[in-house]
């Protein structure tokens, strides 16, 4: 069980809703804790609230999560007054709705780059420095939406599983350096994920009529299920516990889970009968890899 009191943690997104929520239950163990957010009035509501409720560090910075040379920055910024990152937190992300006859270049470019330009910013920024320290870890923000795809939700879908198959395989990359992994997949949760179009930059605004329909029309379907959603705070305590106890999968829904039973039963039911020679040849070519010096 990993002793995070007197460590530092790095949340992006950390302003408000899950990554607020982190900081928080972070705090509570004795963190110090940088909330790194793109959204500077939440960041000053952020630091207010979270400076009044615990004794340890609060740092705050603007970053964008897809400016690789403002991340560098602020990485060393962060080091000089804090010291070595022990949890990272990549946990910005966006949401834009619409099914993909209907989206734009423009949502692919913005939706990719936050939700999965950002974790890998966020790992080649900071992961040099932790490697350094020779531990560490590392929680990547997906969704139940990088499990188990909707209508109406692929771009998000696509970053979203895009982030599950990156943490599975930096988990297997880190675990011989000491380093551990956690994906945090959530259903719906209270937070103003919905309300993303409010950070949007004015490069990536679809000019497409359609387009914003489609959005809108699918966005008061997710508001109506916002209604079931769960509370950041539980999440984030799942978070702490996935951390101390260096947990790949962090499913804060269990209800949802024969959503990816049923999936997982179409995959298996995909497959035929395997060749004994070739089945032979892939244990051997696995054996083989594994045992290749990292």
């Amino acid at each position: 069980m990993q002793d995070l009191n007197g460590k530092n943690a790095f949340i992006t997104g950390g302003g408000s809703g899950i990554g607020l929520a982190m900081a928080r239950a972070l705090l509570a163990e004795g963190m110090n804790v940088v909330i790194a957010d793109v959204d500077a009035d939440a960041l000053t509501k952020a630091q207010a609230a979270l400076a009044s409720s615990s004794n340890a560090q609060v740092l705050a910075v603007q970053l964008d999560v897809t400016n690789r040379a403002q991340f560098a920055e602020v990485a060393d910024a962060v080091a000089e007054t804090l010291g070595p990152v022990h949890v990272l937190c990549n946990n910005a992300g966006v949401y834009r709705g619409g099914t993909l006859d209907a989206v734009t270049y423009e949502d692919w470019d913005w939706v990719m780059g936050v939700n999965v330009g950002g974790v890998v910013n966020g790992i080649q920024t900071m992961l040099p420095r932790m490697r350094a320290e020779g531990t560490g870890h590392i929680v990547n923000t997906a969704s139940m939406a990088g499990v188990v795809p909707s209508a109406g939700l692929g771009v998000y879908n696509t970053s979203k599983f895009a982030v599950v198959g990156l943490s599975e395989a930096l988990r297997m990359d880190l675990e011989p350096h000491g380093i551990g992994v956690s994906v945090l997949c959530p259903g719906m949760v209270r937070t103003r994920i919905l309300e993303s179009e409010r950070t949007r930059p004015e490069q990536f605004d679809p000019a497409d009529a359609a387009a914003q329909q489609a959005a809108a029309a699918h966005s008061e379907i997710m508001h109506l299920a916002m209604g079931a959603g769960i509370e950041a705070d539980e999440v984030a305590e799942l978070v702490v516990q996935g951390i101390k106890e260096n947990r790949l999968y962090l499913f804060p829904h269990p209800e949802l889970k024969a959503s990816a039973a049923g999936r997982m039963e179409a995959l298996m039911g995909a497959f035929g009968e395997p060749n004994p020679e070739r089945l032979a040849a892939q244990e051997a070519f696995m054996a083989a890899l594994l045992e290749t010096p990292q």
